[in-house]
């Protein structure tokens, strides 16, 4: 969560008096004093209830008046319990067992599968479900107005009263209490939008088209809005998962959730005019990716009228201690229930304990004016590639007073206010500058509209250089810049060499994001640590620094590298680029030489290779979601199909270059969700050069000698223990995302996460390569299929993960590495 939300943990929180008028909280046990669990508790002749939590606590409100609560749960006797206060917390409930009931007990803790109305109803939601819905039209169309709002929680009035807050006790006159949790809370922050959306099911196209969209505080930050609405993406109920934060919960109205929930048929009432039967689910075992509640289905057309979810506590989830969701159904025509309101909440925070402080992200979305049956061209639907339209996020009062669904409370308008007044306090400024330093790796010089950085390059090592020391820097005068300048500086305290690159590109045209860039750089690097090797003229591999490393790193080459090129994106996530460019390759010391003979009798050698390259490339991105509408533009996140293809033709004899030859390279990958069983991670990287060059130009299998994971990398292999002409590389990596370890007692308590993978290389190198070798390099190429496979475990302490390689073959290489310990430290829900 590095998008610039990062000021909300600079606030407290002040308990306030509450405005709904009955409210009520408590924990459920026997009497054996034992907690219950999943119990039942509601308001009498009423359907206001909520299902108590795994240790049998419950909080629950109302706007309306009641006097008697319920609370039931089978195998028990039902028990009210009446009140004269509006107010009650902290109720201790008991119940006691029904022993004239005895075959209803099958009920209690794991439910039966047979002789269970509950799962007989359930299996005819399955049968209707295709009945229901968006799906039932050939086209849709509706108005959607989405509130999303952050708020601090649980912060006590001695934490509100640290001499850090001094001269922002304003921003405490906001406070409001939870009517899911009971928790006070301050909203900080608040995003509107309403948009039109429109569907055609038959030609499998949707268009969300936003109308006005505003934010608290930060007029028309596209980062924020971004990243909210990717945190918060859609889901549908009746399918068979539910993707929150990347996770994969199974939904109670799964086809798999018998073998994960427990159902119990609680009740029926009237919703509306349409008779409902309650449900009451919870899980059936502790760690997995499962909900708990109840959801109230119509008796004729078995179709949700209304469900109640909320995480199990012990889920394998980072940093979210609870996720509630409600969501709410109504009639169309007569026979189709529609989604019309749908409210998530997660409450965000560093410790799952009861008492810890934290922040709620809440999303309300409502859905209104539904039409159907209205065809629209196939142009309508197709998403322009570049689309700002700044008056949308600068609609003035009136527009909102025409267009909210539902007014905002007095608390939510406050925040716009608050937010405002927020920024003009010199405090908070540098508390928000410092937390946007530390997590953005730039320190931005508002007089110079500088950004200066990457602040974690500005240290290095390797055998050559020994200490390196780098500063730099970019332009910024914002995120949506349409030019930018970028340059570096960097000296080695054992070579006593300056280094350096600069860099500058501009967007030409912002409707097809036509981009022209050019750059130089001359500095000391790892090559052949990547097969597709990144084009950008100040990237720097990882592996050039053997600060954590592992083994000889004197195998580093002077690069002078200089770029001429442009891109256009004619189609949404369709991308051409092309570029020409020029290096000079020599080896940065006398330990290692890239030497080649320049001669048929192999009597002449040189140790620098001169090169010009034209190159022109195809990227296929589809679903892929970005920040940005300038010439910068950063992923959202990763979870999209990537399918590149890259044309090289080696000029000889422009400026001095010294080869001819072809080189074709392909890369596809996908993360592919597996529901419940985690997450698949297939690359495939292929390609061939034709033409005979010298080391510097071939493909060197990626070794990693660090002590970290580095992408599409060989944990087991040096530098330069492969090199080939034509290759073929797979990496398969499965994350189960904490599935075996959750059926282990004991370690399921960690949330570790299991991580198993398999690496291979099929590879050829040429005979007239090798004859024009005369580097220090024996050629090799993994002719028999090169393989080493892996264990990992993830989430320790929630951000580091460990993994150990074996190799698997070529095991009698001269250095060869037959297991390997590789780490990284990553954020991860």
């Amino acid at each position: 969560m590095k998008i610039k939300i990062q000021f909300i943990v600079l606030f407290l929180l002040l308990p306030l008096i509450s405005w709904a008028q009955t409210k009520v909280s408590g924990k459920i046990t026997d009497t054996n004093n034992e907690e219950v669990p999943y119990a039942s508790v509601y308001f009498k002749n009423s359907t206001d209830g909520v299902v108590a939590n795994e240790y049998g606590k419950f909080y629950l409100e109302s706007d309306k008046s009641y006097s008697i609560l319920v609370v039931s749960f089978v195998g028990y006797k039902t028990l009210e319990i009446p009140f004269t206060k509006n107010v009650n917390y902290d109720l201790s409930i008991v119940l006691e067992p029904d022993n004239l009931l005895s075959e209803v007990k099958i009920f209690t803790g794991k439910t039966s599968k047979k002789n269970n109305p509950a799962l007989d109803i359930l299996k005819k939601i399955w049968e209707r479900k295709r009945k229901n819905g968006l799906h039932m039209f050939a086209q849709y169309e509706f108005d959607k107005y989405e509130k999303v709002e952050f708020d601090l929680n649980s912060i006590d009035s001695t934490y509100q009263n640290k001499k850090l807050f001094k001269g922002m006790e304003f921003i405490f006159q906001q406070m409001d209490t939870s009517k899911i949790t009971g928790k006070t809370y301050l909203p900080i922050f608040v995003n509107e939008n309403i948009a039109q959306v429109y569907g055609d099911n038959k030609n499998k196209r949707k268009k969300e088209k936003s109308l006005g969209n505003k934010n608290s505080g930060f007029d028309t930050n596209q980062h924020i809005i971004a990243f909210v609405k990717d945190l918060y993406a859609d889901y549908n109920i009746y399918d068979n998962y539910i993707k929150i934060f990347d996770k994969d919960f199974v939904s109670p109205l799964s086809r798999t959730g018998i073998n994960v929930y427990n159902y119990v048929l609680a009740d029926s009432a009237f919703i509306g005019d349409k008779w409902c039967y309650n449900i009451v689910y919870y899980p059936r075992r502790k760690g997995e990716l499962t909900f708990k509640g109840d959801f109230w289905v119509n008796d004729s057309t078995f179709a949700i009228k209304k469900i109640a979810m909320e995480a199990s506590k012990d889920a394998n989830i980072n940093w979210v201690k609870d996720i509630y969701i409600e969501q709410e159904f109504d009639v169309v025509n007569d026979s189709v229930f529609l989604l019309t309101r749908d409210h998530f909440m997660s409450d965000f925070a560093l410790s799952k304990k009861e008492q810890s402080k934290g922040v709620y992200g809440k999303r309300t979305s409502i859905y209104k004016n539904h039409k159907f049956d209205i065809k629209h061209p196939e142009q309508f639907y197709t998403e322009k590639v570049n689309q700002f339209d700044e008056s949308i996020y600068t609609r003035d009062d009136d527009f909102w007073q025409s267009y909210r669904f539902e007014p905002l409370s007095k608390d939510e308008l406050g925040v716009y206010k608050m937010l405002d007044t927020l920024k003009t306090v010199p405090k908070f400024r540098m508390l928000f500058d410092l937390t946007s330093t530390i997590l953005g790796n730039y320190y931005y010089i508002d007089k110079y509209n500088f950004d200066y950085g990457p602040l974690f390059s500005t240290f290095g090592y390797n055998d050559i250089e020994g200490i390196r020391l780098r500063a730099g820097g970019r332009t910024y005068f914002g995120p949506n810049d349409k030019w930018r300048l970028e340059g570096y500086g960097a000296y080695g305290l054992k070579d006593n060499q300056f280094k350096y690159g600069i860099s500058g590109k501009i967007l030409l045209d912002n409707d097809t994001r036509l981009i022209l860039y050019a750059g130089n750089r001359r500095d000391i690097e790892q090559i052949g640590v990547s097969l597709t090797e990144s084009k950008d003229v100040l990237g720097r591999s990882f592996a050039s620094s053997s600060l954590f490393a592992s083994g000889d790193n004197t195998k580093l080459t002077k690069i002078n590298l200089s770029t001429l090129g442009f891109e256009i994106e004619p189609l949404k996530n369709l991308k051409f680029e092309t570029t020409f460019s020029y290096r000079t390759l020599r080896p940065a010391s006398d330990l290692f030489n890239l030497n080649y003979y320049i001669d048929e009798t192999r009597t002449e050698t040189s140790n620098e290779t001169k090169q010009s390259e034209i190159m022109a490339s195809i990227e296929y991105t589809p679903k892929r979601k970005t920040i940005g509408y300038g010439v910068d533009r950063k992923d959202i996140d990763n979870k999209y199909l990537r399918v590149y293809l890259r044309y090289t033709q080696g000029l000889k004899g422009v400026f001095d270059s010294n080869f001819k030859y072809e080189k074709l390279q392909f890369y596809v990958s996908k993360p592919l969700l597996l529901g419940g069983f985690g997450t698949l991670t297939p690359i495939l990287e292929a390609g061939k050069t034709y033409g005979y060059v010298p080391l510097g130009l071939l493909n060197i299998v990626p070794g990693n000698q660090s002590w970290f994971n580095i992408q599409n990398t060989f944990a087991n292999l040096n530098y330069y223990e492969f090199v080939t002409d034509q290759y073929v590389s797979m990496h398969l990596e499965h994350n189960f995302g904490g599935r075996l370890f959750s059926r282990i007692p004991w370690i399921r308590d960690f949330n570790l996460r299991e991580i198993v993978g398999v690496r291979g290389m099929y590879g050829k190198i040429s005979q007239g390569n090798i004859d024009m070798n005369a580097s220090s390099i024996n050629y090799r190429a993994p002719e028999d299929i090169y393989y080493e496979y892996y264990f990992g475990i993830g989430n320790i302490f929630k951000i580091f993960r460990l993994d150990f390689s074996w190799r698997g073959n070529y095991l009698d290489m001269p250095d060869a590495r037959k297991f390997a310990v590789r780490g990284s430290f990553a954020i991860y829900f």
